[in-house]
């Protein structure tokens, strides 16, 4: 069984400990998840959310979660994300629609600024390793 240790230096602040820890530690992990980027579209393909980044920002991670459940875990289970994003000026939105979904056993975190995504339209992307 694997264990998750979440953590923060004490002489090294976090100053978005809402949002992210800066390491975290899997001992003997059962599975490694890697997850594909995942865009603001719903099951059929179809862009959800035209030019709402937060509506895009919870397309991602309800699909995030729907990927996790499909392979055995939940959004708790990831430990890593990378979000790259067209607009990093709107990262308060993107942060505020993270935090309904992560509110525990927060997972560590880069965002990267892209000059653009697959298709247009899209304005956010996830991609994310998770551990079970």
């Amino acid at each position: 069984m694997s264990t998750i240790t979440r953590g923060n230096p004490g002489n090294l602040k976090n100053v978005r400990s809402n949002i992210y820890n800066h390491y975290i530690r899997v001992d003997n992990p059962k599975s490694l998840i890697f997850l594909s980027g995942q865009l603001s579209r719903d099951e059929n393909g179809r862009l959800v959310g035209a030019g709402d980044m937060e509506e895009q920002t919870r397309q991602c991670i309800r699909n995030m979660e729907t990927v996790m459940k499909e392979a055995g875990g939940t959004l708790r289970d990831i430990v890593s994300l990378v979000v790259y994003t067209c607009d990093v000026r709107e990262f308060k939105k993107i942060v505020s629609a993270r935090m309904e979904f992560f509110k525990e056993d927060l997972p560590t975190s880069t965002i990267v600024e892209v000059n653009h995504l697959a298709d247009p339209g899209l304005l956010i992307e996830f991609q994310a390793i998770a551990a079970l």
